[in-house]
């Protein structure tokens, strides 16, 4: 009888240990931010205003990976309304050629794409999906 009032004792005193484990999915954005920033991408929650006409509540704080920007003074900023489907703030439809291509390269839960004189940066789901992080890196690159 002792033995099991030690055992329950022990078990009581070790499961907040337990708790302090992160998740699986903790992990795996872990993970998936060490990858990023060794591709040479920064990564920050940030909190954003989303438009009333996105189909789907993005998360808030949504993860934001960026990249420097150099030599362009052009400023733009695009949502994805659904999956290849681009947005301006005034729902026009992307028409820049080059800048669709590499919008519709990205994964289908990146919510927001934006460029500004010093920074691209994109809103991201982080939903696992296969080279979803090298899809990203590479279009952020492209178009840095």
């Amino acid at each position: 009888m002792t033995f099991w009032v030690v055992v329950l004792l022990v078990g009581a005193a070790l499961s907040p240990l337990a708790w302090l484990r992160p998740s699986r999915r903790q992990s795996r954005q872990m993970e998936l931010r060490l990858e990023a920033r060794r591709m040479g991408l920064a990564m920050q929650l940030s909190r954003e205003e989303w438009p009333h006409w996105l189909l789907h509540e993005p998360p808030s704080p949504c993860a934001q990976y960026h990249r420097g920007r150099r030599g362009y003074q052009d400023t733009w900023c695009y949502w994805q309304l659904e999956p290849g489907q681009w947005l301006n703030r005034w729902r026009e439809p992307c028409e820049d050629a080059r800048l669709l291509a590499q919008l519709q390269s990205l994964p289908a839960d990146v919510f927001k794409v934006e460029a500004g004189p010093q920074m691209i940066a994109l809103c991201w789901g982080e939903k696992p999906e296969p080279q979803a992080l090298e899809r990203i890196a590479a279009a952020l690159l492209a178009l840095a």
